[in-house]
């Protein structure tokens, strides 16, 4: 009797440990977890931190923490060797890293082309004056040249013919962030530089003196400048036309208050491009094996894409991104768009705009 008892504790012991094991490695979220920490620019940070995305990585045994910093930090100042990943929010940053780290893979797993938000009367009137013109589909888009010209004849809007809708005393300029910090005015200075020069991409330095006057205008008539997309792109919502009637952000913003139907967007809030416009590439980095993973899974994982699509971010399947994007009615392709400078171009002309400060 006691050798029955002690073979049936025995076998419940061994039960036990067997189904510890197996819960334990079932769903991938506890022994099996592996913690990767990567440094990623700030506008993917909500992204990272949904419970959806934690929930998704933790299905394929990853527990994905991220510090963010700017582009620009990411690629020359932020200690990389303490990440896995790298995922600055440009191509010309993420080629540098490529390159300092000898690198050979990356991933590019979503993109948002830069674009203005903007109101109703606001387009009307510069669709009035030839600044604002229909795009090769169903948008409008901004004429960098034309809005070039006025910011150089320093034209208010108070002085454009037929405005009545926006007789404002200050200068025809699209509200930027601080081209010394932050990744979406270096995309703007990416844009603007190609017209000043003549459409075609500032290679030289004897072109970057050449565009540097103009372009560096456009930032120093701002005024203060603030160092993260999220601040204009909040002034444009919450303060309305009269504060920010032209703001540079990246579509994703838009298109995320969008999906996300809590009344922000507004029936009169428009979406321009610009023409042409820049797609701001978030590039990851792999700097160890399991960077590599988070790379691979953000580029072929349906879930992790429709997530993606979700915050408004284009995806490499443009069908998650149509279907989510839907309510945004915003095109599916952007045919008037370039390619930004190296990115040791883009350094000096950001340092040499930053000095003028």
């Amino acid at each position: 009797m006691k050798r029955r008892v002690s073979i049936g504790l025995a076998v419940v012991l061994v039960l036990a440990v067997v189904g510890v094991i197996i819960w334990g490695r079932g769903d991938g979220t506890a022994s099996s977890t592996a913690t990767v920490r990567g440094v990623i620019g700030s506008e993917k940070q909500a992204f990272f931190t949904d419970q959806r995305v934690v929930d998704a990585f933790a299905r394929h045994g990853l527990k994905v923490e991220v510090d963010t910093a700017g582009s620009r930090q990411i690629a020359t100042t932020v200690d990389l060797g303490k990440y896995a990943f790298a995922f600055p929010s440009s191509s010309p940053a993420a080629q540098r890293i490529q390159r300092d780290r000898k690198v050979t893979t990356v991933y590019t797993p979503f993109q948002s082309p830069m674009a203005v938000a903007s109101f109703e009367p606001i387009v009307a009137l510069l669709r009035a004056n030839g600044v604002v013109r229909r795009g090769a589909g169903d948008y409008d888009v901004l004429d960098i040249a034309k809005y070039l010209d006025l910011a150089k004849a320093g034209t208010r809007w108070d002085q454009l013919p037929g405005n009545t809708a926006y007789p404002a005393r200050k200068n025809v300029l699209v509200t930027t962030t601080d081209p010394r910090e932050s990744n979406s005015a270096a995309m703007y200075l990416s844009i603007v530089s190609f017209v000043a020069n003549g459409n075609t991409v500032v290679s030289t330095p004897g072109q970057e003196a050449a565009v540097l006057p103009s372009v560096a205008k456009l930032f120093l008539d701002q005024g203060y400048t603030q160092n993260s997309t999220e601040g204009p792109f909040e002034d444009y919502l919450s303060a309305g036309m009269g504060k920010t009637p032209l703001a540079l952000i990246y579509e994703s913003q838009f298109v995320d208050r969008v999906v996300r139907g809590d009344g922000s967007i507004r029936p009169d809030m428009r979406l321009l491009y610009t023409a042409p416009t820049v797609y701001s590439k978030h590039t990851l980095v792999p700097l160890t094996p399991d960077g590599d993973r988070v790379g691979q899974l953000l580029a072929t994982d349906p879930e992790l894409g429709k997530l993606a699509a979700t915050f408004g971010f284009r995806t490499t399947d443009p069908k998650l991104f149509a279907e989510v994007a839907a309510p945004a009615h915003v095109p599916a392709d952007l045919v008037d768009a370039v390619e930004p400078p190296t990115f040791e171009t883009l350094e000096r002309l950001l340092d040499a705009v930053g000095k003028q400060y």
